[in-house]
């Protein structure tokens, strides 16, 4: 069962306004703090200048991750609609008619 663009819509810009509610939470703000302090104490003395490959690799590293954890939100939405109209209509899916 394929989704509606406009429900799809609707969930990618719900996944926008957690993010953004996320980052301005007050303990997600500490924990970047403690990340950067432990980049800095990492690479304290080093020219961060010199390592262009690390940076890279890890600028990929992240953000696959956080399109592979969007995918799983969005995935996660879109099994929870599908029970719901499923549910609604009085059939599960896989369940014979």
């Amino acid at each position: 069962m394929e989704l509606p663009p406009w429900f799809q819509n609707a969930i990618q810009s719900r996944l926008e306004d957690v993010t953004a509610m996320i980052r301005r939470q007050s303990e997600q703000c500490k924990l970047n703090d403690e990340e950067n302090k432990a980049f800095e104490a990492m690479f304290s003395g080093v020219d961060k200048t010199l390592l262009p490959g690390f940076m890279e690799w890890e600028d990929k590293h992240h953000f696959n991750r956080a399109l592979e954890n969007e995918r799983l939100y969005l995935q996660g939405m879109r099994n929870g609609a599908q029970l719901v109209f499923a549910l609604l209509n009085g059939t599960l899916p896989g369940e014979k008619t």
